[in-house]
């Protein structure tokens, strides 16, 4: 079924200061304990009904690695059974039936196989990634999850971006665990 409405979403979680990982690609910061009185509490039928609006994954080879390693720690499987594309050169193990490796051009996976397949392309990491979707052109919208962390060093949002590229400000919510979301609509 072809979906002429399809979004593609580029989200990351990152630290105040921008950035989604470690160098050594360590997110052991994730884990904040801070608290906004004021804020939104994400309650479980929420996040339930969101990941369910979500038809697919895109990931860089580094996010996939990450979610294999919290998988392996106890903390599941983020992405459920939703078709997961991995961007990669590399062999890695296939964790799942639902994971497929692509190694070929980005362009040529979302617009000839993505979009006429899925509405709701939800590109999960990484920096490079992120930036390669921007660039090409590919993003629909960003959502950034602003961590209440300063980490000083790391791996950044948007790895490589080489142009600027206009956003508007969408949506903004803050909630009770001092996260912040913002929610921008690239413009064209």
């Amino acid at each position: 079924m072809a979906h002429d409405d399809s979004r593609v979403t580029i989200h990351m979680a990152a630290s105040l200061d921008g950035f989604i990982a470690r160098k050594d690609g360590g997110v052991d910061w994730l884990e904040t304990s801070d608290e906004f009185a004021d804020g939104d509490t994400l309650d479980s039928a929420f996040v339930q009904a969101f990941l369910e609006s979500i038809d697919c994954y895109v990931m860089g080879s580094r996010t996939y690695e990450t979610a294999l390693g919290f998988e392996a720690k106890g903390f599941g499987w983020s992405y459920g059974d939703k078709p997961t594309f991995v961007l990669t050169h590399r062999e890695l193990p296939r964790s799942r039936e639902a994971v497929e490796f692509y190694s070929g051009d980005l362009a040529q996976l979302v617009n000839g196989r993505l979009r006429p397949r899925f509405r709701n392309i939800w590109f999960a990491g990484g920096g490079a990634v992120a930036a390669d979707c921007l660039r090409l052109g590919l993003a629909d919208e960003v959502s950034y999850s602003i961590l209440p962390i300063l980490i000083g060093d790391g791996i950044p949002f948007f790895d490589g971006l080489d142009r600027d590229v206009a956003l508007h400000l969408a949506e903004v919510k803050a909630y009770k665990s001092g996260i912040v979301g913002l929610r921008y609509e690239v413009r064209r």
